[in-house]
C-alpha cells in the first residue's frame, strides 16, 4: 500500500523538514516531478549541476530533432526538380545550423527554468548528494536539507564500448553537439537508436558515413521486417558495415584509422562511438541509505518508483526500466500525483509508441511479429510494402512499410510497425488506437484519408501470415 503523505495528509511538523520534496536533476523526469508536487502544495526544491532541462532538451532529443531536419532538405531540394521545380545548387552552413540549434535549446531551458520558477520550486544550480532517508548535501555551498521526500531524476550518460586502444580519439552522443565543423568524413560505431539517428544526419548532410555494427541487424527489439528495410535503405546511403566489430583506433597522417575485427581498416575525420547509456549513479550516496544497484547499474524501484528506502525514490533513465522522456515525464507525474496530490497511479511500461528518426523514418507500437508469434495462440499479419507517391515524380528509389499485427483470438490490434516518411507522426496517432485495445474490425471501419500513405493502416484485408495452433483449421 502506497504512504502518501503529500501536504493534505502529513501531521503538523513541518519544523522537522526544510522542504516536502528534494529533487536530484533537472531532467524531463525531475522537472515535471517538482512542478506537480508543488502544484499540490509542496514545498520543492531541486538541484541540477549542469543545465536545466536534461538529456532531451540540453544534448538529446531535441537539437538532434533539428538536425534531422537539417539533413531532410538536401532531399527536399533533389526532389523538387521532378515537380517542375529549378533550384540552384544548394550549400549547407554547418556553422549556421549549429548557432540556430544552440540559440534553440537556450530558449528552451529558459523556459524550463522560468516554469519551475512560476512553479515555486527553489532550484539549485549545483550538485547534490544523498547522506541520509531525508537528507541531502548542496556540494558547493555545503548546505544540508531536510527533505520528506528525496527523488533522484538524474537520467544517464553515453558509454564507450568496447574499451579498445584509441577510444579516447572518439567522441560520445554528448561531444556530438559540440562539433565547430561538419566532418567530411564520420565513422559511427553501434546499432540502436542513437548511432542509427546520427548516422542518418550526418549522410543526408554530405559526410561520407560508415556505421560499424557488431551485430547482423540494427535496432535490436525492433520488427525483423522494419530493421531489414532500415539495412536496405541505409546501404543505399551509406557504408553500412554489420556483424563487425571495432578493434582498435589511431590517428594516422589522413585522420583517424579504425581497425576493425577482419582486420579492415577505416579512414575518418570523426569516430562517434554511440553503443549504450549507463544510469547516472555515481557519487549520489546511495551505499550511505542502503540502496543497492541491479545488474545494469540502475535503482530498483517498485511501481510507484519507490527504492527499498520508503522516503526515496527514482525516476527515469537512472531506474532503466523504459529510457525514453516522455517515460520519464509521465513517471515524474505519477510518483508527485501519488505522494502530494492523494491520487495514486503508476506507469504502464507495457505499451510505449515511439520513434526512430533515421531516414526513412520508423514508427512503432506493440508487439513485433516475433513476440506476437510467441504469445498469441492465433496470429494474423497485415503488410503492405509501396512507393510513396511523392516519389512517382520525384523518381527517388523509395518504400514504405506497414505491418498490422493482430491477435486472431479477440482481433485486437497488438502491434503496428511503419517505416517511411513521417512514421512517428502516424505511430502517434495509431498508439491512441492500440493503447485503447482497437481491433482489426475498429480498422476496417474507420474511413481512408485519400490519398495518403496513412490510409495503407486502415485498407488492408487479407492477411500476409497466418498462425493456427496446431490442429485449428
Amino acid at each position: 500500500m502506497l504512504d502518501v503523505t503529500g501536504p493534505a495528509a502529513r501531521p503538523d511538523t513541518d519544523e522537522e523538514f526544510d522542504v516536502d520534496l528534494f529533487v536530484i536533476g533537472g531532467g524531463s523526469g525531475g522537472v515535471r516531478a517538482a512542478r506537480i508536487a508543488a502544484g499540490h502544495g509542496a514545498r520543492v526544491q531541486l538541484a541540477e549541476e549542469y543545465r536545466v532541462g536534461g538529456t532531451c532538451v540540453i544534448r538529446g532529443c531535441v537539437p538532434k530533432k533539428l538536425m534531422v531536419y537539417a539533413g531532410r532538405f538536401a532531399e527536399e531540394f533533389e526532389d523538387a526538380a521532378g515537380f517542375g521545380w529549378t533550384v540552384p545548387e544548394p550549400r549547407f552552413d554547418w556553422n549556421a545550423m549549429r548557432v540556430r540549434r544552440d540559440a534553440e535549446v537556450t530558449r528552451l531551458e529558459a523556459i524550463y527554468d522560468t516554469n519551475l520558477m512560476r512553479a515555486g520550486v527553489d532550484v539549485e544550480p549545483q550538485r547534490a548528494v544523498i547522506e541520509g532517508p531525508h537528507a541531502v548535501r548542496l556540494v558547493r555551498s555545503g548546505k544540508r536539507v531536510r527533505a520528506r521526500h528525496i527523488l533522484i531524476a538524474t537520467g544517464g550518460h553515453p558509454v564507450m564500448r568496447p574499451d579498445v586502444p584509441g577510444m579516447d580519439l572518439a567522441i560520445s552522443s554528448n561531444e556530438v553537439f559540440e562539433l565547430e565543423t561538419r566532418p567530411d568524413r564520420i565513422l559511427v560505431v553501434g546499432g540502436g537508436y542513437i548511432a542509427v539517428e546520427f548516422a542518418g544526419i550526418f549522410a543526408n548532410l554530405g559526410s561520407r558515413t560508415t556505421l560499424l555494427h557488431r551485430g547482423e541487424r540494427l535496432l535490436t527489439g525492433f520488427d525483423d521486417e522494419i530493421r531489414d528495410g532500415l539495412a536496405e535503405a541505409y546501404g543505399r546511403r551509406m557504408d553500412l558495415r554489420l556483424g563487425r566489430s571495432l578493434s582498435r583506433l589511431a590517428r594516422g597522417p589522413g585522420g583517424i584509422v579504425a581497425t576493425l575485427d577482419d582486420g579492415a581498416t577505416i579512414e575518418a575525420d570523426q569516430v562517434l562511438v554511440a553503443t549504450g547509456r549507463t544510469p547516472n549513479v555515481a557519487g549520489l550516496g546511495l551505499d550511505t541509505v542502503g540502496i543497492d544497484l541491479d545488474g545494469a547499474g540502475a535503482i530498483p524501484v517498485d511501481a510507484f518508483s519507490r527504492t527499498c528506502v520508503p522516503s526515496i525514490y527514482a525516476v527515469g533513465d537512472v531506474t532503466n526500466r523504459a529510457n525514453l522522456t516522455p517515460i520519464a515525464i509521465r513517471e515524474g507525474h505519477a510518483f508527485a500525483d501519488s505522494v502530494f496530490g492523494g491520487k495514486p497511479w503508476s506507469v504502464d511500461h507495457g505499451l510505449i509508441p515511439t520513434a526512430v528518426f533515421s531516414t526513412p523514418e520508423i514508427g512503432t507500437v506493440g508487439l513485433t511479429e516475433a513476440e506476437a508469434r510467441a504469445r498469441c495462440g492465433a496470429l494474423d499479419v497485415y503488410r503492405s510494402c509501396f512507393r510513396p507517391m511523392k516519389a512517382t515524380l520525384s523518381g527517388r528509389e523509395e518504400r514504405m512499410l506497414m505491418k498490422v499485427i493482430v491477435d486472431a483470438d479477440t482481433d485486437r490490434v497488438v502491434g503496428v510497425h511503419i517505416l517511411g516518411h513521417d512514421a512517428g507522426e502516424m505511430i502517434q496517432a495509431v498508439g491512441i488506437a492500440v493503447t485503447m485495445g482497437a481491433t482489426k474490425a475498429d480498422f476496417d471501419r474507420t474511413i481512408a484519408v485519400h490519398p495518403t500513405a496513412g490510409e495503407e493502416l486502415v485498407t488492408m484485408r487479407v492477411p500476409a501470415v497466418t498462425k493456427r495452433p496446431e490442429g485449428v483449421g
